[in-house]
């Protein structure tokens, strides 16, 4: 009971340091809090009479915000190539998914393309452009990391299975398993103000994937999109996080093909006690 006080003294400056990260994750996941923070808006607010529909107006705000986020700078170049190819990708899974009948968008609009709208192709660049956002802002480095083709062969794996288990066995089990073999030694070190700090890969990933599901549920309970067989009020089935824990592998491969310099190869295969460095160019302050 001795060390009472002392916890009860420290409970301010935890939560304050609890807030900061907070605070830093939700600045490095802007665009997707502006994404999120526009389907709840719209829902509460749009009328079927309006000239546009809100499918269209979603649209219009995720181009609005990627043109903004380049134009002050809180996105470079470099990394706005790879959310392209985010845009790209996830826009294939969408028009696939909805003709396999996986789920759907029920409203109206304009701009939508194989009874997708536009705007989903946005929320896959969300999560790059959150991915890589905070490799640069938390100084991130990767290690002991695997060798990188591998690793590139895994997410190649994962994508397809999110195509080929309409049609073939479904291997995500096996996908599970290499993501663990191939990343259980790996740590994501990140800066704080109190200096690096590093965490198991896997549990990021798992971390991510469930602030995912809960982006999901914000969706469909918006009405913004809806799976098979969902009721309105019914939230999203809990598996999902297994699948947005693979896609996480996949957003995170594509991301390092910028950012090769946040994996500093090493024993992946047994224990490694070397600390990992810090990146050239990165800001331990932005854990502050």
């Amino acid at each position: 009971m001795t060390n009472a006080p002392t916890i009860v003294q420290d409970m301010p400056r935890r939560l304050a340091g609890l807030l900061r990260f907070v605070g830093h994750q939700l600045w490095a996941a802007l665009f997707a809090v502006i994404l999120l923070g526009a389907i709840l808006g719209t829902r509460l607010i749009w009328q079927s009479d309006w000239p546009f529909t809100r499918y269209d107006a979603l649209v219009l705000i995720a181009v609005l915000t990627q043109v903004a986020m380049l134009a002050f700078r809180l996105e470079t170049w470099e990394e706005f190539k790879v959310i392209l190819l985010f845009h790209l990708t996830g826009t294939v899974m969408e028009w696939f998914k909805v003709s396999a009948g996986s789920w759907a968008y029920p409203e109206a609009g304009v701009i939508k393309l194989f009874d997708v709208p536009l705007f989903t192709g946005f929320m896959y660049a969300a999560v790059g452009s959150y991915i890589a956002r905070s490799i640069r802002l938390f100084g991130i480095v990767l290690s002991p990391f695997p060798p990188f083709a591998l690793v590139m062969a895994m997410a190649v794996a994962i994508y397809a299975n999110f195509f080929a288990h309409h049609f073939l066995p479904d291997i995500r089990l096996a996908l599970f398993a290499a993501t663990v073999m191939l990343f259980c030694r790996t740590r994501l070190h990140y800066s704080t103000a109190r200096g690096r700090r590093a965490l198991p890969l896997p549990l990021v990933a798992l971390m991510v994937a469930g602030l995912l599901w809960i982006a999901e549920n914000i969706g469909t309970f918006t009405g913004t999109w809806v799976y098979a067989g969902q009721a309105a009020w019914e939230p999203v089935r809990l598996s999902m996080i297994g699948s947005w824990y693979l896609l996480f592998y996949v957003s995170f491969a594509t991301v390092l093909v910028v950012f090769r310099d946040a994996c500093v190869p090493g024993p992946w295969l047994r224990a490694s006690r070397a600390n990992a460095p810090a990146p050239a160019g990165a800001r331990p302050e932005a854990g502050r």
